[in-house]
């Protein structure tokens, strides 16, 4: 085999495999779809980190979208919001048991919460860990200095929907009793795609 031969085929097979993205990305497997979020490890270093590290610790495995917030009356592809899922009530022995992550807000990194956006839940700084949320629209209230209640150090975004925006309205759009959904949104797996 010539080295010209070999050296366009190293060209291909890396061409092929690369997405074009240098940023992690991973896939949200529900029975409405896929979701494929990108992560942005430059701006978020530890949050995109410890969000890794519960990845590939399985904690996802069989997890669930179980809250929603929606403006009521309003059609399903103008509503806006956002759907929060994680391992709460569907893996009970772990998440008391997971550390916060030390607070990065968007005024350190830059990111804001614009449509597709995902974000860690928290109550206050440091005990954000594996609950997550993706904004459906506009949420910019959830931006640092923004937040008229609390502390005001809004909350730490660290990626965004690229792929799957469809399946976030899906989601948000099934039955629910105040802000939460009737029955749990099964997520599979979430895994690095």
């Amino acid at each position: 085999m010539s080295k010209f031969f070999l050296s366009v085929l190293v060209i291909l097979f890396f061409s092929c495999n690369n997405s074009g993205s240098k940023n992690p990305q991973l896939k949200i497997t529900t029975g409405y779809g896929d979701i494929i979020v990108e992560l942005y490890p430059k701006q978020a270093p530890k949050t995109v980190a410890a969000f890794l590290s519960y990845i590939d610790s399985g904690y996802y495995i069989n997890s669930s979208f179980y809250r929603v917030i929606l403006l009521e009356g309003l059609s399903p592809a103008g509503n806006v919001g956002l759907i929060q899922g994680g391992i709460y009530n569907t893996n009970d022995k772990k998440f008391p048991n997971v550390p916060g992550i030390e607070h990065e807000s968007t005024k350190q990194t830059g990111l804001t919460h614009t449509s597709g956006t995902i974000s860690l839940a928290r109550t206050t700084p440091g005990t954000a860990n594996t609950e997550f949320f993706i904004c459906i629209g506009d949420q910019s209230q959830f931006d640092y200095g923004k937040v008229s209640e609390g502390d005001s150090l809004g909350f730490a975004a660290f990626g965004k929907v690229i792929n799957g925006m469809p399946v976030v309205r899906k989601i948000q759009d099934q039955k629910k009793h105040e802000q939460r959904f009737n029955e749990k949104i099964a997520i599979s797996k979430i895994e690095r795609f």
